[in-house]
């Protein structure tokens, strides 16, 4: 008989609902498509690239991350999703059974990956301005802790001050995760060059738009990449991703910053028009709104009927029951408020 580890027997697979309609602002991803550079280089892909392996630890990428970022190629990993650097990362800095902390609500993989890696889960309520509570993470002891800003699924960016805090007395990692960053007002990648414990992750998942193709990167001190790359392994992307990602980062970088802008200005005027209907939003850096609502669940099956998908939360700390709508093209936020009045009645 196969003996299965104990710590696995209560993991289920991490599985948000999926269903089908014309209007799906579920996911976060890029709803204006994807880069016409991407896609070029998708049609134009060599039949060596599918049956031969990619390069060990992505040289390439790494250098079109280089010139995109400004940091050197010593400096960058790259994985499958940024969730897969965070994963590693886990591995490479933590022993099974030690802490990580996480602030909470915060992105719900996390408490999975703790799992996964053996580790003791630690979440940490965000205070109520939805900033993170420094002396809370520090208060776990954990050698690792992991910071998203803007953070999923409140939109909410974290403070400078509360972070450089956090970094300065940290026994060990703190995990930026930036997945939004470039629909956010700044970025706090800068602390990677000025203090030794920061690794910040990225992703092409969200304003790149090649969410399918799962491509991801972390940004830290050569000596932490060194030790995330044990964790990584030589193939992490097919060949394929690699040259659309490529292609993204060195010819699809003003398509993917005029695509970004449009998402900011569908998220000014969703909050508004949210606003109008009654709702309190939260303020968000993200290409997504989280819209604390009573009986969420039951207003988003609600809305699936009329054909718009968005992703429901109930009893979320500090919130309660919440949608978050994706910011894509004007047209598509249209039908989500039209659901939701409809849904609400």
């Amino acid at each position: 008989m196969i003996r299965t580890r104990p710590s696995y027997r209560d993991i289920s697979l991490y599985s948000p609902p999926s269903v089908p309609c014309r209007v799906d602002l579920s996911d976060n991803t890029n709803l204006f498509g994807m880069p016409p550079a991407a896609e070029r280089a998708l049609r134009e892909i060599a039949s060596s690239t599918v049956t031969r392996y990619p390069i060990s630890y992505a040289p390439d990428l790494k250098q079109a991350l280089s010139a995109y970022t400004g940091f050197e190629p010593s400096w960058l990993s790259t994985g499958c999703g940024s969730d897969d650097l965070i994963d590693c990362s886990l591995r490479a800095f933590l022993e099974p059974g030690e802490p990580l902390a996480v602030p909470e609500p915060s992105f719900s993989m996390m408490s999975y990956f703790a799992k996964v890696n053996g580790l003791h889960y630690s979440p940490v309520p965000l205070r109520k301005d939805f900033d993170i509570d420094v002396d809370g993470l520090l208060a776990t002891g954990a050698r690792l802790i992991y910071v998203c800003s803007p953070n999923n699924p409140t939109g909410t960016g974290v403070s400078r001050a509360a972070l450089e805090r956090l970094v300065d007395a940290a026994p060990g990692l703190v995990l930026l995760d930036e997945a939004y960053v470039e629909f956010a007002s700044g970025s706090h990648v800068e602390l990677v060059r000025s203090r030794p414990n920061v690794l910040v992750t990225r992703t092409l998942s969200k304003a790149f738009g090649l969410a399918g193709m799962r491509v991801g990167y972390a940004i830290g001190r050569p000596e932490v990449i060194a030790e995330l790359e044990k964790a990584r392994g030589p193939y992490k992307h097919t060949g394929i991703a690699e040259r659309m990602a490529i292609a993204a980062l060195t010819e699809g970088v003003a398509w993917v910053k005029a695509r970004a802008e449009e998402a900011k200005e569908s998220r000014q005027r969703l909050v508004a028009e949210l606003k109008a209907q009654g709702l309190a939003p939260l303020p968000s850096e993200a290409n997504f709104v989280l819209v604390p609502l009573p009986g969420a669940p039951q207003v988003a099956a609600r809305m699936r009927e009329l054909d718009v998908n968005v992703r429901s939360f109930q009893g979320m700390p500090g919130v309660g029951d919440a949608l978050r709508i994706g910011c894509g093209p004007w047209p598509m936020m249209e039908a989500a408020l039209q659901a939701l009045r409809e849904a609400r009645r």
